[in-house]
């Protein structure tokens, strides 16, 4: 399913327009995103935790070369089904 699946999907179940829809889910992800991007944690019950987490810098290698490169830390966005949620997709 991608996005524009979703927002026809969430219009149909809801009852409102397309249109509508959209603007919800947009909203959702930028508020999801920008939460993210301040370093907060978004828990929504029954569905997971959306969290950042950082990585430490290592040594990797170049595939075309072999060298050996250094990566940088970075902080990386997860996302943390919840119990819920894994239930439902293991059936």
């Amino acid at each position: 399913m991608n996005k524009t699946e979703l927002i026809a999907a969430a219009a149909e179940q809801s009852g409102i327009s397309k249109k509508d829809a959209e603007r919800v889910i947009n909203a959702a992800i930028d508020t999801i995103t920008s939460a993210l991007a301040s370093g907060d944690r978004v828990q929504l019950s029954g569905f997971g935790i959306f969290e950042t987490k950082d990585r430490e810098s290592r040594i990797g290698r170049n595939p075309h070369t072999k060298e050996p490169i250094e990566i940088p830390a970075t902080r990386v966005p997860a996302f943390k089904a919840s119990k819920s949620l894994k239930d439902i997709v293991g059936k």
